[in-house]
C-alpha cells in the first residue's frame, strides 16, 4: 500500500444522544471530541442521532400502518367509470 494516502482508521465510541446509548468500535471519521471510555483510555466521540438501541425496528417498537385498506379506498375514490 501506498503511504500517507489512506485515512486513518482507529478505535472511535458513536454515543446515541436519544438514549445514552454507547458503544466501541473502528472508524475513519474524523471527530475533535473525545470522550473517556470504561477501560480509562480516551477516544475520539461521534454522536448520533439514533442506532440500534433506540431505533423502532430493533427495539419492537415498530407501528405498522394499514397499507392494504388505503390503498383499496383509493381504487373506489378515483375508480375508472
Amino acid at each position: 500500500m501506498k503511504p500517507d494516502i489512506h485515512p486513518n482508521y482507529r478505535q472511535v465510541v458513536f454515543q446515541d444522544l436519544s438514549s445514552e446509548f454507547a458503544f466501541l468500535t473502528r472508524s475513519t471519521i474524523a471527530t475533535k471530541e473525545t470522550i473517556k471510555w470504561e477501560d480509562g483510555n480516551e477516544y475520539p466521540l461521534i454522536k448520533v442521532d439514533i442506532s440500534s438501541h433506540s431505533h423502532p425496528f430493533y427495539t419492537g417498537k415498530q407501528k405498522t400502518l394499514d397499507v392494504g385498506g388505503r390503498v383499496d379506498k383509493f381504487r373506489r375514490r378515483y375508480a375508472q367509470k
